[in-house]
């Protein structure tokens, strides 16, 4: 399976954002990942709402939204209607994990889950049915351009071995040619990267050695 490579904006230069995107995207990319930090579930703040929804009106690309939130039920629907594709809310943030993949279907966006590099991958065996991607972390989320760390790596193949068929297990934290082998001997099939390819001298060339 061809790998789903998803920049991450967070390396993006927020005052040439569309340009970034549209290099992107003609580079080959399938999704965008838009990284949603408050200050509070991790020491960073990022975008909201209405950047989401400006960011919708100029690609066609899938909106990977992954939300490093406190109190995610609180912003699902805004994101939603803001023209997300793939809402992700952490693990460690959720109170009702169920009711929260229930609200986030409810809007005809995909669910995701995402575990910190902390948090064991057993947590979200009980969920994957209903789960239509599972995040691991391999760095500690909050800045980007973080070292890999292998150990969280090793998640993989726990979740793939009780994923179902069609689940997307993605992996986001110091992503380039040679990590990105490593997490899809694993079982990982949708990759996330920032510095690797917006900090590259060759944009498509980044996103196409990660496919």
């Amino acid at each position: 399976m061809t790998n789903i490579v998803s920049p991450s904006i967070l390396s993006a230069d927020f005052a040439n954002l569309e340009r970034d995107i549209k290099l992107v995207e003609k580079a080959g990319a399938q999704w965008l990942h838009i990284d949603v930090m408050d200050g509070h579930f991790v020491p960073n703040i990022t975008i909201g709402v209405p950047v989401v929804a400006s960011i919708r009106k100029i690609t066609n690309l899938c909106l990977d939204v992954h939300l490093m939130i406190e109190n995610p039920e609180k912003y699902i629907e805004p994101f939603a209607k803001a023209g997300a594709d793939i809402l992700t809310f952490h693990y460690e943030a959720a109170k009702d994990i169920t009711g929260l993949i229930k609200l986030i279907k409810s809007y005809n966006v995909k669910a995701g889950m995402s575990i910190k590099p902390k948090t064991p991958a057993d947590v979200v065996i009980p969920y994957l049915n209903d789960l239509d991607l599972v995040l691991v972390m391999t760095v500690e989320p909050g800045f980007g351009g973080q070292k890999f760390m292998k150990d969280c790596a090793e998640k993989i193949p726990v979740i793939k071995e009780n994923a179902p068929e069609g689940l997307i297990i993605q992996v986001d934290g110091g992503i380039n040619a040679e990590t990105a082998g490593i997490c899809t001997s694993f079982g990982a099939n949708s990759l996330v990267a920032g510095n690797y390819i917006y900090k590259s001298d060759d944009i498509t060339l980044a996103v196409k050695s990660l496919f």
